[in-house]
């Protein structure tokens, strides 16, 4: 699993289109989110959390006082995971967000995202910077808009980690 976040995402770039053409997904929003919803960073970033965060002494008891595995994972497991759960979400929508390569290669010049539409604004013969530099601005606003959203929940991660019992 460590072994594949060595490999630069260049490299499966080939593979990924012709599974996309293959499933007909080429020119869709699809294309772009399905590769990055679960990846080998978030796999292993949740697990070594959660083997921190979660006991199996605290498991086991649950299962003692007679808890299906549903209601442990609803109970024990999901609210303990909510600050790295956050991160995970913050950092993989900023990848997908920022991304440009992929879009530009699956997506159609007509249906563009908006990295590779703040890439036509540059380009041309004579460059509108004010164009350039407000797409940009208007382009952060997603951004920050998430990060106010499960700030609270980072901070609340960071509160529960610095506090002793």
């Amino acid at each position: 699993l460590i072994a594949t976040m060595m490999v630069p995402t260049q490299l499966g770039i080939i593979p990924l289109y012709m599974l996309m053409a293959k499933i007909e997904w080429t020119g869709t929003m699809y294309a772009v989110v399905a590769p990055g919803l679960v990846t080998a960073f978030g796999v292993f970033f949740m697990t070594q959390f959660l083997r921190e965060a979660v006991p199996s002494e605290l498991i086991e008891a649950a299962r003692v006082d007679g808890c299906h595995t549903l209601r442990i994972f609803w109970h024990v497991v999901l609210p303990a995971s909510k600050p790295a759960a956050a991160v995970l979400g913050m950092l993989t929508f900023m990848g997908a967000w920022n991304d440009f390569f992929w879009p530009l290669v699956v997506l159609t010049p007509e249906d563009p995202t908006v990295q590779t539409a703040l890439s036509t604004l540059a380009s041309g013969y004579i460059q509108d910077y004010s164009l350039s530099l407000t797409g940009t601005a208007i382009a952060t606003i997603p951004l920050v808009v998430v990060f106010a959203l499960l700030g609270k929940y980072i901070i609340g991660g960071i509160m529960q980690g610095a506090v002793k019992s």
